[in-house]
């Protein structure tokens, strides 16, 4: 009997280890694609949709673009066999496409599919006026011969073919959706292909087809998690590989910097692209008042708000275009003045009796923008309680950019980042019009900004800084944001650098020159 009970409990005991083996081996497997975690779902995989850091930062992985820019900050071919070939008007450009090329799908990568892709974004896209503004017609030349004729010159047209919302879709695949989005699917030419999709989880596989460099793992599990405590427990618990730095809370992020050096994590970071910013909507009363607007802007101290917010991992921000795109240090806004404020505000009848009272909106889903306007507001209090006060509204973000244009804010804290790296994809976002009325604008991209603000000499340069080129072109833009900075529709804060950390098995994040994680790079030990 002793011997048969120990027979018994040998076999349990071996029954268990194998269980354990067996739950080891699965979770190997489940662990043999990289895990990257971010903030927020993806509603579409539509490149004429998307709109935000998570969704480009999959399609990038999904699609190729006709041009990237390389370390060194020039344009490089990719879809594209050679730079644009530019006419001596400067109104056609011939694009030779490389051969051999082909979709996820087995169908062909050639001109007819590019100029399908553009000309779809162009009809639908979201950021349509990219394109709509400067093309009068694309054209195809020959079987990987793609011409673009131009309304006028145009200096930032291959800076703009570098955006991951013009990766050209699959004619094959999209030809039911020349005229709305196809949002759960996505068949391009990048190194990677789409095996699912839902909101919360894409999982990616590579293309075995793949025309370039090939991914160096086996796939990539991309996981949306609804908020940044979600995010960063499951970095720490290493539930997942990866974890992407947008919409994480600040105080985590610090945290993460320090494991990282503690070398308790690896981490990546990349060039700041993201600007964080307050609208003034300046077609209303009080903030039409310009001197009104100008007073606000000497009230706000960044590199306190830097601090408080982001315990100064958000670098303070006296422009609206990143600084690396200038080439060289322009901060055409004021720095922190709380004298100068009251002088103006008091210019305007402001200060003792009558106090000037200001709406503030921030975003209430994003936890920086609520810091910043308690920051702000406790700031004033201290030092121009007898001048002006700041309320508060917490709206969501949803909310918040579906009203924009209709007004319904006189004060919002926004942030932007451009479509591709250039100045250009800051500056018309927040300021082209193309209906003015004196100062406030009644058409065009400043009204969807909800500044309503234009200005007439400001629009000619935007327009001219099209037909330079270099140094003359930079210097165009840098005059277009003075005079934005003299206008003070907007109000820059700060500047955000895009991060990723991974597990110490993972190899550290790299970043693309337009802000994204190269994700065929990641690679487990």
């Amino acid at each position: 009997m002793l011997k048969l009970n120990c027979i018994k409990n040998i076999l349990k005991v071996s029954s268990i280890l194998l269980i354990l083996l067996q739950l080891s081996c699965s979770q190997y497997k489940k662990r043999e694609n990289i895990i990257v975690a971010s903030a927020g779902k993806i509603e579409s995989l539509d490149p004429a949709q998307a709109n935000t850091l998570r969704t480009l930062q999959i399609l990038s992985a999904l699609g190729d673009t006709l041009y990237k820019i390389n370390k060194e900050g020039n344009l490089s071919p990719s879809l594209a066999k050679d730079l644009p070939k530019v006419s001596k008007n400067g109104l056609l450009i011939d694009i030779p496409l490389k051969e051999n090329i082909s979709f996820h799908d087995g169908s062909i990568f050639n001109a007819e599919a590019m100029a399908f892709s553009l000309n779809r974004f162009r009809k639908i896209g979201t950021l349509n006026y990219l394109l709509n503004d400067k093309i009068e017609d694309i054209e195809v030349k020959g079987k990987f011969l793609l011409r673009i004729k131009l309304k006028k010159p145009s200096s930032s047209l291959a800076s703009l073919l570098t955006s991951v919302n013009l990766t050209p879709v699959s004619p094959n695949s999209y030809s039911n959706y020349k005229d709305s989005f196809n949002n759960k699917k996505f068949i391009g030419t990048g190194p990677y292909f789409l095996e699912s999709f839902n909101s919360s989880q894409q999982i990616i596989k590579p293309f075995k087809n793949y025309w370039g460099e090939k991914p160096l793992n086996k796939g990539i599990n991309f996981i949306n998690y609804s908020n940044s405590s979600t995010l960063f427990g499951a970095i720490k618990t290493k539930e997942v590989d990866v974890l992407i730095s947008n919409s994480i809370d600040d105080l985590q992020r610090l945290t993460l910097n320090n494991m990282a050096k503690k070398d308790q994590l690896k981490s990546g970071e990349g060039e700041p692209i993201e600007i964080g910013y307050i609208t003034f909507k300046s077609n209303k009363l009080p903030l039409k008042n310009k001197v009104v607007r100008k007073a606000l802007s000497y009230t706000i101290d960044r590199e306190l708000i830097s601090q408080q917010v982001s315990f100064g991992t958000r670098e303070p921000l006296r422009s609206i275009v990143p600084p690396q795109l200038h080439k060289k240090e322009f901060k055409p806004w004021p720095k922190y003045n709380p004298n100068t404020a009251r002088s103006l505000l008091k210019t305007e009848g402001y200060c003792g009796t009558e106090i000037l009272s200001i709406p503030l909106t921030f975003r209430s889903n994003v936890p920086a923008d609520k810091l910043l306007a308690l920051t702000w507001r406790d700031q004033i209090k201290r030092d121009l309680s007898d001048c002006l006060e700041i309320t508060l509204n917490g709206i969501e973000s949803t909310t918040v950019y579906k009203q924009l244009s209709e007004g319904a804010f006189e004060a919002v804290i926004l942030d932007w980042t451009g479509a591709y790296p250039d100045p250009e994809a800051y500056l018309t976002p927040l300021l082209s019009c193309n209906e003015l009325n004196n100062n406030s604008c009644l058409k065009g991209e400043a009204v969807f900004s909800g500044s309503f603000w234009g200005d007439k000499k400001l629009q000619e340069l935007l327009e001219k800084s099209e037909e330079l080129e270099g140094e003359s072109r930079l210097n165009n833009l840098i005059k277009v944001e003075k005079l934005a900075a003299q206008g003070v529709a907007y109000l820059p804060i700060w500047l955000v650098n895009p991060k990723a950390w991974s597990l110490k098995d993972i190899s550290q994040p790299e970043f693309s020159k337009d802000g994204l994680i190269i994700l065929k790079n990641l690679e487990r030990d």
